[in-house]
This record gives structure tokens, sequence and C-alpha cells, in this order.
């Protein structure tokens, strides 16, 4: 397995360029204050469709084949991937395929309908989810473009860590989100290439510790009925992101639902942008270890703004 370099990220970074938002990086003097430490906040909730994922979901459209792109997409998510490589696809005149649970929320099932995806409803088991996208495949020949276990999509995601590194000058830390370690992944490869001085670390909300157990015993261990208010976190690793995260993470750090919920609350606030659960782990990380992160310059990847506002957790 060819695990993506700094010159994946680059290749990407350029390929990329003219099609996805160069999204701000945005700073608070309240927040800094409040935890002693410079924080830059890479806004990815301001990236079409509203998350990290549509970089990924671009390279990896874009890597297709002319043959390829005439069979399409597929993929199964209920989240933000299937929006993303909806979007991505159907922009550069691919067919996309989407597998989704049937008891997805009916806002996600508006918006991967209204990017023009043809979507197909499963049981909401993966094993329902798999079986159904493999039947798909064989009748059609479409490419599956996983949500994290893809070469293209790793690379892509880590275009956000470029761009903040780009901007911001001798960065100590940079946090990202951990679920199914796409994003961690992207970054860990992006940020170590340039300088190995920056430490890149992962949160995770405690109720679905996975990825940490995973890097902490050096055994890949899987997600078992996660409960958490961040639900673009309760996926696990995949043997490529486990792989890449363990040689080039420096941690991953599990966070209450409490500080998710309080940080979130923070950001909506005191910045007054949008941001979903998972996006406010990073801060929630800085939240319970303030010791650990005082007087550092810290880079916070805010990985998407999705959420039903009729269910706010706070």
């Amino acid at each position: 397995m060819k695990l993506p370099t700094l010159s994946d990220v680059l290749a990407a970074h350029e390929r990329i360029k003219p099609f996805v938002h160069r999204t701000p990086v945005l700073t608070s003097r309240q927040l800094s204050n409040i935890f002693g430490a410079e924080l830059f906040f890479k806004c990815e909730n301001f990236q079409k469709v509203g998350a990290f994922k549509f970089r990924g979901a671009t390279n990896a459209v874009l890597c297709l084949s002319s043959e390829e792109m005439e069979r399409g997409v597929i993929t199964h998510s209920s989240g933000n991937h299937a929006a993303a490589l909806t979007h991505a696809a159907v922009s550069r005149g691919v067919k996309a395929y989407i597998v989704m649970p049937d008891n997805a929320p009916s806002a996600k099932k508006s918006a991967v309908s209204g990017y023009g995806a043809e979507i197909t409803f499963c049981k909401p088991t993966l094993q329902a989810r798999e079986e159904t996208a493999a039947a798909i495949m064989d009748r059609t020949g479409a490419t599956l473009i996983h949500a994290y276990d893809n070469h293209n999509v790793i690379c892509g995601q880590g275009t956000a860590a470029l761009e903040l590194m780009e901007e911001i000058d001798n960065i100590d830390v940079i946090v990202a989100p951990v679920g199914g370690g796409g994003l961690l992944s992207g970054t860990a490869t992006a940020v170590k290439g340039v300088n190995r001085v920056t430490a890149v670390i992962g949160a995770e909300p405690a109720n679905a510790a996975d990825a940490h157990e995973s890097f902490t015993t050096g055994r890949l261990v899987p997600s078992v009925n996660p409960r958490t208010v961040a639900d673009g976190l309760l996926t696990s690793l995949s043997e490529r992101t486990f792989s890449i995260i363990r040689q080039k993470a420096d941690d991953i750090v599990t966070v209450s639902e409490q500080s998710i919920i309080g940080s979130m609350l923070l950001i909506w606030e005191r910045m007054k942008i949008v941001v979903e659960p998972s996006s406010a782990t990073v801060l929630a990380v800085l939240m319970e270890n303030r010791e650990r992160f005082e007087g550092k310059r810290i880079g916070l990847i805010l990985s998407g703004g999705n959420l039903d506002f009729r269910k706010l957790p706070f």
C-alpha cells in the first residue's frame, strides 16, 4: 500500500485549486486570551458543501481516467462525503451514485439529491451499504471513492493544512478532528512534509475513542457503538489511515461531550461563525489541556459547519 507524500499533497493542491475555496484563516483575540495561546482557525466550514471533504472528493474525481469518468463514481455515505462527491462529480459531468441508509436525516437526503446524485436507499447497516454499493458497481462499472480509505481523497484533505502553513508562519501545533482519519492523515502528511517540528494532534470524542486506543496500543481497534454529539466522527480508522497516523501524527487527545458542546458554543458566540460539533473538538482539546498549549501558536482545523439547526446541542 502506497502511503501519500508531501509531493502528492502538493500535486493535489495544484489540481484542485481552480475548483475549491481557499478558506480563510480567522483569529479571535478573545479566544486567544481565554486560552493563553495564539489561535489560528482554518475555516473549512466555509468550504463548498460546508466541509473539508470537498477537497478530497474533488481530487479523487480529477484523478479519474476518461473511461472511469464515463462509468461514474459511487460511494456509500449519509453525510458530508456524499454531498462532496456528488458536487465534485456532477460539476465535471460525471454520474454520481450514492448509497444512503434509509434513516439518514431528511436534510442530508435533500442536499445530496439537490446536487444531482442518483440515490439508492438501504438498511442502516454497514453490510447493507457495502452490498448495495457492490451491486451498483457490478451493474454500472462505477468507481468506488471511499470517504477516507482512498489515497487521492487523503491527499486532497491535506491541502487545508498546506494552505494554513502557507499563510501562518511558525505554527507550533496543528489540531484536526479524527473519525475515519482522512483529514488527520492528510494533515499529518502535509505538516510533517513541510516542517517536522510542528506537532500534529488528533481531536476525538472520549465517547468514540477508537482512534486514540488504536494509536496508543499500536493495533487497529474498531469503533463499537459510539455515542457522541460529534456525529461526523463515528467511523473507525482504516488500515491505510491508521498506518499514516501511527507514522506521522504526534498524539490523539480525547475530549468530553461537555467540552465539545462548550467549545462549539464559544466559537458561535465569540467568532460569530457556524461550526458543527465535530469541528469543536479541536478547541475542546485546548479547553481540557490548557497548560499543555499555553504560549504556543496553534492551528485549528474547523472541519465543517453542517448540522440540523432544529437540534442544536446547547
